[in-house]
């Protein structure tokens, strides 16, 4: 009952919910309650409530004890406590009315809350700004990203291959179970959005590079392309959220995005190095003196 207990302190569901939520979780965990259900008053971090889970779970052979499997069936349970994709929705847009900041505020939260972004691996990461004579240069090392597993890897090579996700950042992605070769994603969540007259959708990165880094992503499997278009859809991005920044990995493999099969842009609510560095040398191209 910890990790119920746990749901409703972050408010992922109400009261009214919880007999709902622990026979939600009694049913992943192949457990039959018994007697009264008791919340604990104290309520240990996450990262442990999860642990004991995932480990009476492997020894009564439920969950194969490897990495990914591991990954796959925590974030079922989790899954479970956060919000429909709907309700989530309603409550951003009821925040964004407030201000675009209690919007953002609310869904980050969530997505912390739901253990999306995973806190106690992303404080693996080691991050600073490294002043040089150019100027500053942020600097991060990312150690929060699983170990590729070698069983998963194993087991991947007889699986059957499918389709469906196209890729990390489709749309699809949101409430999917996942598999061996691709996370679980139960307890993602996407709101849409209006860029150029086209569905987009904001979520989060589970890699935390920098505050509150986002992902904006088109609804369609369409590849990276830079064009005039991409600057439009930018600069409507940030009139809606003008407390972030936003930017456009380039459409080119090697030294640009990781995924270039899916358009999508990245953003946050950080000022990079490169945004405070002074002007070094000033050009002005005729017609666009204002620029």
């Amino acid at each position: 009952m910890a990790l119920t207990a746990y749901g409703l302190e972050k408010q992922l569901f109400t009261s009214d919910d919880i007999y709902y939520t622990a026979n939600t979780l009694f049913d992943i965990m192949h457990m039959e309650p018994e007697g009264d259900l008791a919340l604990p008053q104290d309520i240990p971090p996450l990262e442990d409530i999860l642990h004991c889970l995932l480990e009476d779970a492997v020894q009564r052979g439920i969950c194969d004890d490897g990495i990914a499997s591991r990954d796959l069936f925590d974030t079922r349970l989790m899954g479970a406590l956060t919000p429909k994709p709907g309700e989530v929705i309603r409550t951003f847009r009821r925040k964004y009315e407030e201000s675009p900041e209690a919007a953002t505020d609310y869904f980050y939260r969530l997505a912390l809350d739901s253990d999306y972004i995973r806190t106690y691996r992303i404080r693996r990461d080691r991050k600073w700004v490294a002043p040089t004579k150019y100027g500053d240069l942020d600097i991060t090392i990312n150690l929060s990203k699983p170990e590729k597993d070698p069983k998963a890897i194993a087991a991947a090579l007889n699986a059957k291959q499918t389709s469906y996700p196209k890729c990390l950042l489709c749309r699809e992605n949101e409430g999917y179970a996942g598999r061996l070769n691709h996370p679980a994603r139960q307890n993602i969540r996407l709101i849409p959005l209006t860029l150029d007259g086209e569905e987009w959708f904001l979520q989060y990165s589970p890699y935390v590079y920098y505050n509150e880094h986002c992902i904006v992503l088109s609804g369609e499997h369409v590849p990276m392309k830079i064009d005039v278009r991409t600057f439009r859809r930018l600069m409507e991005f940030i009139t809606m959220f003008p407390h972030y920044t936003v930017g456009s990995n380039a459409d080119l493999p090697i030294v640009g995005g990781s995924i270039l099969t899916h358009e999508h842009f990245q953003g946050g609510r950080y000022t990079f190095a490169m945004a405070k560095a002074g002007i070094r040398e000033k050009l002005v191209f005729r017609g666009f003196e204002d620029v």
